[in-house]
């Protein structure tokens, strides 16, 4: 099956411990039994749990990657996240495709709704990839934000259930997105057309008494025409995958021109919060090197936790899944549910860009 330009793939060979390895195919140490509830004694519990896993050294890193992910298995495990105080929008963006956007839209999204948050996810791109990965249809005809942005369709009769993860739902994409963006250059106010169909959307979900959604992500096309100028302008916050690689790094400056133009023409309430490093790979200089020069300066912005490249990330999409669901003690998975915890616990960014 073919993997769309945003889905992170694995360079993992098998010429020799030089050219990468991956720990799917090993068996991790066994780690506690996980079994306990609700109550005061539950920190304490979770903290014994991890002092019990043996310290390893760098000088074994197959070893410490997995007595490290025994640490994190023991402290995500059936963690419920805290809500925010308001719905909170974020388009995943990125001019340069292949970064891991679409893959950390929907890991993300199945990380917080697993963690007990109501997520929504808009697939805003005309590859439908997001749709493929929350495993709901797609296929042309269905309704999509394509008729939410030409023919003013409301978002509520487009939605659909993530049927992995509840609590999460998804605007699907369809073959017909491909020629809105030459469709929307005649529309009125084509700029502002996905942003007054979410904000209605999520008013009258409350007027009708149901439970308000926590997180919107606005998944995007590798390009910056209309539909990610929608995205832009729909949102609060906008998260940046990078891929830990020098061309990544190239295009970031006109991505930052583009939503200080947003910001002072379309919607001011606009900042870059969030900054997550995707396809990193530490044994490597160039890895290390991009992930510095990102986090000097952003400091604020990017997340303490990296993506790996991992095999189980490349597989979960041709299934239908993201890999939470496909392989929940993946190295990957485990990842994404951390990095989901950070932007649950972090409050909004609202640092000026520089």
């Amino acid at each position: 099956m073919s993997m769309g330009p945003d889905t992170v793939t694995s360079d993992a060979r098998d010429d020799g411990p030089d050219e990468g390895y991956t720990l799917e195919g090993i068996s991790p140490a066994p780690t506690p039994t996980l079994s306990w509830g609700d109550g005061a004694g539950v920190d304490d519990h979770r903290a014994a749990l991890i002092a019990s896993v043996p310290d390893v050294d760098e000088s074994t890193p197959l070893a410490a990657q997995l007595a490290m992910d025994a640490r994190r298995r023991i402290d995500l495990h059936g963690r419920r996240f805290e809500r925010p105080p308001q719905t909170r929008i974020l388009t995943v963006a990125n001019q340069k495709g292949g970064v891991g956007k679409t893959t950390t839209t929907v890991n993300l999204a199945a990380g917080l709704a697993q963690a007990g948050l109501n997520v929504l996810v808009v697939d805003n791109d005309p590859q439908g990839n997001a749709s493929t990965a929350l495993g709901i249809d797609h296929r042309a005809g269905t309704p999509s934000i394509y008729e939410v942005l030409v023919e003013d369709e409301p978002i509520g009769s487009t939605i659909q259930a993530c049927p992995d993860v509840p609590g999460l739902w998804a605007v699907p994409a369809t073959i017909d997105l491909s020629g809105a963006e030459i469709e929307l250059v005649s529309l009125v106010s084509r700029e502002t057309r996905l942003r007054k169909a979410l904000d209605t959307y999520l008013r009258q979900r409350v007027e009708r008494g149901e439970d308000r959604i926590d997180y919107v992500f606005v998944d995007c096309p590798p390009s910056l025409g209309l539909l990610t100028v929608n995205a832009f302008v729909t949102a609060r916050e906008v998260l940046i995958p990078i891929q830990c690689e020098y061309y990544a790094l190239e295009g970031l400056s006109q991505l930052l021109k583009t939503i200080e133009l947003i910001k002072a023409h379309l919607n001011p309430e606009l900042v870059v919060s969030t900054i997550l490093l995707t396809m990193y790979d530490g044994r490597t200089n160039l890895a290390q090197q991009v992930a510095e020069e990102v986090r000097e300066h952003f400091p604020r912005q990017t997340l303490r936790t990296t993506v790996p490249r991992s095999v189980r990330i490349s597989e979960a999409p041709s299934h239908g899944q993201s890999v939470i669901t496909y392989d929940p003690g993946s190295t990957g998975a485990l990842a994404y549910l951390e990095a989901a915890r950070e932007i649950a616990e972090r409050a909004v960014q609202r640092a000026d860009l520089r």
